[in-house]
């Protein structure tokens, strides 16, 4: 099932996903680095990845969303793709509460911020894998034609059109 938006012939929401993870995955990493070594440089550094984490996320969604759209109603497909979005939905509302209780960037996150920054970033873990059972065995968001052997997608070709084998 092709994705419905794509630029320059590859879904966007693909592209887009990657920010939100990087973003909030490097905001729990800063977060056990400033645990480590109780520098709150790091912890600032988490108060700004954060927020940006929360906007991409958000962008992200929009693309998922027209994707999980065109996926048949009654399939495993739907059904992982709603635990995927929702799930998801639930890490940038996690984020974002953690970001809320946080003081200030040079301020030290209280326990309860940190606890919801690692709770969003391991449901994050969980909905990033889901992602990867839709694309990688549900084929969501995969061009119909996809072969080994297809054109690139600046071609113009349909992907269903094998390039000649090379050796």
């Amino acid at each position: 099932m092709e994705a419905r938006a794509k630029i320059l012939g590859h879904p966007v929401h693909q592209m887009l996903i990657v920010l939100p993870l990087g973003l909030l995955m490097g905001a729990v990493i800063f977060d056990v680095i400033h645990l480590a070594t109780d520098d709150t440089e790091w912890s600032a550094v988490t108060y700004r990845l954060i927020p940006a984490g929360i906007l991409t996320g958000l962008l992200a969604a929009v693309f998922g969303l027209l994707d999980w759209s065109r996926i048949p109603a009654g399939t495993r497909a739907k059904r992982v793709g709603t635990v995927h979005g929702v799930g998801n939905v639930v890490v940038v509302a996690l984020f974002a509460l953690s970001w809320y209780l946080r003081e200030a960037p040079e301020v030290a996150p209280g326990t309860l911020p940190l606890l919801l920054s690692f709770a969003g970033g391991g449901l994050a873990l969980f909905t990033g894998w889901l992602g990867g059972e839709l694309v990688d065995r549900l084929s969501v968001g995969v061009d119909d034609g996809a072969n080994v052997n297809a054109p690139s997608s600046l071609s113009g070709r349909p992907a269903s059109e094998h390039v000649g084998a090379r050796a």
